[in-house]
Parts: structure tokens; C-alpha cells; sequence
């Protein structure tokens, strides 16, 4: 069984910082932020995400996005970072069920049944740039840009019958 579903708008942020910054960072956002690459921390509905040796993607309920980059501003104003609003340009499909790894493993060129729960990437599916997080042993979240999600998916449903289907 596949389950597929748009998510509903939040703020999401890349933060560029130097890692012996990031625990500022963190309480800045309101979140420690995770060391390890391809680690996710998430509390009160946050959500940090460690792509890369001093990137991280940042997630908040849609109303706390100005707040949050008053704050950066604020208070790490004089710490070299870069803070960069995504929360226009990207939308989150979540891709869930039994089928749901066999789906995207038909479309990705990395082993997604090897990345942990609690584990996040960025990949393509198809030719579609994407961050892919393992919330569940069956529950993807897909971070896309909006112009490239209705082909995705489109082709996450194709692909999904053909999983059921058996071909």
C-alpha cells in the first residue's frame, strides 16, 4: 500500500554557519542542532537537519518563519552565517506505506532502506533534486521545489501502481 500526500506549508531555512557556531545557532533557533551529517533533531516542532559540514535545513511552523530570521539577525548578527528563506520555493510530499520504500528506491540512485530512521539526505528522484528524511521505518518526507512537484508526484503515483501491481 502507498500513501501519498502534500504537506502543509512551514518555514524552511538553509543556515550556513561554521560548526563551532552552531550551538548558537541552535538556541537561536530553539533547537540543538545535530552534529553528524545526515542527523535530525526535532522538538516543538522544529526540525534541524545536518546536510553537509556546516549547512543545515531548518523547519518551523509557517507563522514563526519572520520571527525566526529576526532573531538570526539579532542575535548572531555579527557571527559570519547565512540564513536563506526557502519556505516559498519548496513543498514537502510525504510518501508513506508498505510500498513506500520500494517506490522510491525505483526512482533513487542511493539505498534509502540502508539510511536510518531519523535520517535525512538530499538525492534526486528521477532527475528531480529533492531532501529525503526517514521519519518512520515506512514514512518519507520529500522536500522538492514547488515547480518540480507535480511531476514528481505524478510519477511517485505511476510508479506506485506498478509497485502494487506487482511489475
Amino acid at each position: 500500500m502507498l500513501r501519498l500526500a502534500m504537506l502543509p506549508d512551514c518555514a524552511r531555512f538553509v543556515l550556513r554557519i561554521a560548526p563551532a557556531d552552531m550551538a548558537a545557532a541552535g538556541q537561536v533557533f530553539g533547537l540543538a542542532l545535530p552534529e553528524a551529517i545526515g542527523a535530525v533533531a526535532e522538538a516543538d516542532g522544529r526540525l534541524a537537519l545536518k546536510l553537509g559540514p556546516d549547512e543545515w535545513r531548518l523547519h518551523a511552523a509557517e507563522s514563526d518563519g519572520a520571527e525566526i530570521a529576526a532573531r538570526f539577525a539579532a542575535e548572531l548578527g555579527t557571527t559570519p552565517h547565512s540564513l536563506v528563506d526557502i519556505s516559498h520555493r519548496e513543498i514537502g510530499i510525504e510518501v508513506s506505506g508498505t510500498a513506500a520504500l520500494d517506490v522510491l528506491t525505483a526512482l533513487c540512485p542511493l539505498d534509502l532502506a540502508a539510511r536510518p530512521v531519523g535520517s535525512g539526505t538530499r538525492t534526486v528522484f528521477d532527475r528531480v533534486e529533492a531532501v529525503v528524511l526517514r521519519q518512520a521505518e515506512n514514512q518519507f518526507r520529500l522536500e522538492v521545489w514547488q515547480s518540480f512537484a507535480p511531476f514528481l508526484y505524478s510519477l511517485l503515483e505511476i510508479v506506485g501502481q506498478e509497485v502494487e501491481a506487482g511489475l
